[in-house]
């Protein structure tokens, strides 16, 4: 039987009438759903739709994954409403010809199945997916301000219900192949791969399992229980973002609100629904930050023979340090003078360790990983080395003294140091340009960035060292020129202390943080100065040159011990981590006033050359600190004239 030749897909026929469609994206790295292979995926269609066949099997040629999804980088080319309408209704017709196919076309899973990619899927008569860690499946576009274009809004409450369904849209979260069987997105899973052409050959052969609309799933559907479930999902929805910044989710539930009940409609009204969505300003800064986002990891190289991390300092950072190292695959000691901070830091990473290794096995492996060392005997083979302890330049110059005579030759010497200048810290070593920064955020486990810290004595192999080390550890490595605060905390200083000294001048705290809550921000800048810890502030303030009044309330409290949430008290009380209380509603426009000193510092780094870029400073401060996403980062906040 002839096959089509394309560019994208290589298509083989077997004996028992087969057809095995493989999607090997021309000059990518991975597969998404171009305009080119859309365009090469109906043609394939045309051809299928023609052949006497027995089934079909889509499955990848790419190592990593299945499909990542739609291509972004097209969307910015999508500025007509009318036109996108109409370039999905295309997609939507193309889809619907693959569910009319007389024989089953089987989609074969390994690795990520995202946003359109899963769609696609769901439009297959029958799915099959790998079940270890590197598999995924999900709908993220809500993170890029949209909702699954493709049909996939109807599909996956076809298949799951509205409420399973619509939470997956709502989170952006990515399931396991064994959770995407109790959604109804997959209906085998196997061990490995090589096992996938021979379990899609037996549904073919067998038949594709049916799936009957559960009773529960009937009964959510109906009017008066969907349209409840409806605005419960609203109430929840509106708790953590704003509407009117980010407009999805709650288009997205409108949708489900009306249309729930027939999901053959829901998923038409979508192509009508999605546009807006796409040329609005939130998807647009999203998407920006999308970009900048992976421009962050681009071109790192890895860490050649990184297996053994060691870390000095069992506080809250170098513990947490240690822990997610831990979880990322490495082999790490822990040391500290107090032996029995080293213990609580240990018994504090099992909580981590319970939520994010579910498997026995795998949480036995990583407990296994991190190692008490309060004599630190893990430094002399420690391939890296990361100095988590207090805030001071002599303690800092005397421990890398001492490392740089301990530690292998090979081994990169790092600093978490929050603010402190690394000539500085590096003063008494021999060899200064082992010497690197790794500058995590609180909590580690939750935030993404990390600062990497240079000089002009810094080699540059240690550097990407260090980058590659960053994207090894699932996190974002993000260049910056040693300096006070360096940037991060340089633009977070000036916002929280002007915060601050408002308070001293008799404005409420309540006010203040209400309004920056109003503006965008995810916390106020007093219970970001709180979570940051005061002792931080006050000592950023120092490197910064920033007066905190000897009389202020800042001083009082760390004299008195009251640092924040760590301590359980500081300018608001804290009990187990977490402060209760309820803000007023907030005044937007005084918000933009009380940002207005960190965009100033932020246009000062980038005439300073801080970081490489305008798109850097945004990612990094969005990251860093939780600034407005929708805004697309401060810099951009200032171009769209909004501070």
């Amino acid at each position: 039987m002839n096959t089509p030749e394309l560019s994208h897909f290589n298509t083989q026929v077997d004996a028992d009438g087969i057809a095995w469609i493989t999607f090997d994206q021309h000059a990518s790295a991975v597969n998404t759903l171009s305009t080119a292979v859309l365009a090469e995926l109906e043609m394939l269609t045309s051809w299928m739709e023609q052949s006497t066949l027995t089934g079909a099997v889509l499955r990848s040629g790419k190592p990593g994954g299945f499909i990542a999804g739609a291509d972004v980088r097209e969307f910015e080319t999508f500025t007509d409403p009318a036109q996108l309408s109409a370039g999905l209704q295309q997609v939507h017709a193309l889809f619907e010809r693959l569910e009319r196919l007389a024989y089953p076309l089987i989609a074969a899973i390994h690795g990520y199945c995202l946003g359109g990619g899963l769609e696609l899927a769901l439009a297959c008569h029958g799915r099959i997916a790998v079940d270890d860690a590197r598999t995924k499946l999900g709908f993220p576009e809500v993170k890029l301000g949209l909702f699954p274009g493709f049909g996939g809004t109807g599909r996956s409450v076809a298949l799951s219900g509205g409420v399973a369904a619509m939470t997956a849209m709502l989170s952006g979260k990515s399931y396991s192949a064994r959770q995407a069987r109790g959604l109804g997105w997959v209906d085998r899973c196997v061990a490995t791969p090589d096992r996938l052409a021979w379990t899609a050959r037996k549904m073919i052969n067998r038949g594709v399992p049916r799936r009957t609309p559960r009773l529960t799933h009937r009964l959510m559907a109906l009017p008066g229980v969907r349209h409840l479930l409806a605005e419960q999902m609203r109430k929840k929805t509106a708790a953590k973002v704003n509407p009117t910044h980010y407009p999805a989710p709650f288009a997205l539930i409108d949708l489900y609100r009306q249309h729930g009940a027939n999901p053959q409609r829901m998923r038409t009204v979508e192509t009508a629904a999605f546009p807006p969505l796409m040329v609005s300003r939130t998807s647009q800064s999203l998407r920006r930050l999308f970009f900048a986002s992976e421009a962050l990891k681009a071109d790192a190289e890895p860490f050649d023979g990184l297996k053994r991390v060691h870390v000095i300092g069992a506080g809250v950072m170098g513990g947490d340090i240690a822990a997610w190292c831990a979880l990322s695959g490495f082999e790490v000691t822990l040391q500290d003078l107090d032996a029995g901070a080293v213990d609580r830091a240990v018994e504090r990473a099992q909580q981590l360790f319970a939520k994010r290794a579910r498997r026995q096995p795998a949480r036995d492996n990583v407990r296994a990983r991190l190692i008490a060392d309060p004599e630190g005997n893990g430094i002399a083979n420690a391939d890296l080395i990361i100095e988590a302890v207090v805030e001071r330049e002599d303690v800092k110059q005397a421990l890398f003294r001492d490392l740089e005579a301990r530690a292998k030759p090979s081994a990169v010497l790092a600093s978490n140091t929050s603010s402190i200048a690394l000539a500085r810290i590096s003063r008494a070593m021999d060899d200064p340009s082992r010497l690197v920064g790794v500058h995590f955020f609180n909590p580690v486990a939750q935030l993404p960035l990390v600062e990497v810290i240079h000089d002009a004595g810094t080699d540059a192999a240690v550097v990407e060292r260090a980058r590659g080390f960053v994207v090894a550890i699932r996190k974002y490595p993000l260049v910056v020129k040693s300096g006070p605060g360096f940037l991060v905390n340089r633009v977070l200083g000036p916002y929280m202390l002007d915060a601050l000294r408002r308070v001293d001048e008799g404005e409420s705290i309540d006010v203040i943080d209400a309004a920056a809550v109003a503006f965008g921000m995810p916390m106020g800048p007093v219970e970001l100065a709180d979570t940051v810890g005061l002792d931080i502030c006050l000592a950023v303030a120092t490197e910064l040159g920033i007066e905190a009044p000897a009389d202020g309330r800042l001083r009082q409290h760390v004299a008195a011990g009251n640092l924040g949430s760590k301590t359980g008290q500081g300018y608001l009380s804290w009990t187990q981590g977490k402060v209760a209380r309820t803000l007023p509603a907030g005044d937007a426009e005084l918000g933009g006033a009380l940002l207005k000193p960190l965009v100033d510092e932020c246009e000062r780094c980038l005439s300073e050359g801080v970081v490489a870029s305008a798109d850097e400073i945004d990612i990094g401060v969005i990251m860093g600190t939780g600034f407005a996403p929708f805004l697309g980062g401060p810099l951009n906040a200032r171009h769209l004239e909004i501070i």
